[in-house]
């Protein structure tokens, strides 16, 4: 009993959240997208619930709004909303854990094979990294800055983004939101 509600699912216990290391999420992802979001990977509290960015403090909600996304600012369980907006979700690695710096430089790199193959089967205009310490990493790019990046995958030109995690404190929310906006506003130019 006890157990706190938080939207329409049930807030996962201590218990519940560990046992979700190492799993993954499916990605919310559709052909024509205009951005395809891109984690790291799933945080246990994500995947301990099946909805991403599902913890209550997660800043990239209120940055997709604030950025000019979304016409409100969605919840993680309302997450399908995304692709009414040309917009989806997805990870470089898909095993949850309770920190990025969990995963290792190889897996980084080896996910950008299956992100191009992701890329080049449903077409995204631009793929926007969540986090240019994951982009400086995974694309083997260690002086890359935040934007738009050299790469491609598939079709696809390639952003990079800050990480919305609340643990980077280099980055408040409104200067969060404000990265996000410049990618919004590349989308109308």
């Amino acid at each position: 009993m006890g157990a706190e509600q938080a939207g329409p699912f049930r807030r996962p216990t201590p218990q519940e959240v560990a046992a979700a290391a190492g799993r993954g999420l499916a990605d919310v992802i559709g052909p024509g997208l205009r951005v395809l979001f891109c984690g790291f990977n799933p945080g246990l509290y994500s995947a301990a619930v099946g909805l991403p960015f599902a913890r209550k403090g997660s800043r990239f909600w209120p940055a997709l709004h604030g950025g000019g996304f979304t016409d409100r600012e969605l919840r993680p369980w309302e997450h399908d909303e995304l692709l009414r907006h040309g917009l989806g979700i997805t990870s470089l690695s898909n095993r949850a854990t309770a920190r990025a710096d969990e995963l290792t430089s190889e897996e980084l790199v080896a996910g950008v094979a299956g992100l191009a193959v992701r890329a080049e089967r449903y077409r995204p205009r631009w793929v926007a990294i969540l986090g240019v310490t994951a982009y400086r990493i995974a694309f083997v790019r260690p002086k890359a800055g935040l934007g738009p990046q050299p790469d491609r995958l598939g079709p696809a030109r390639v952003w990079a983004l800050p990480n919305p995690s609340g643990l980077n404190a280099h980055f408040p929310l409104p200067a969060l939101t404000a990265e996000f906006a410049k990618l919004r506003r590349e989308l109308d130019a």
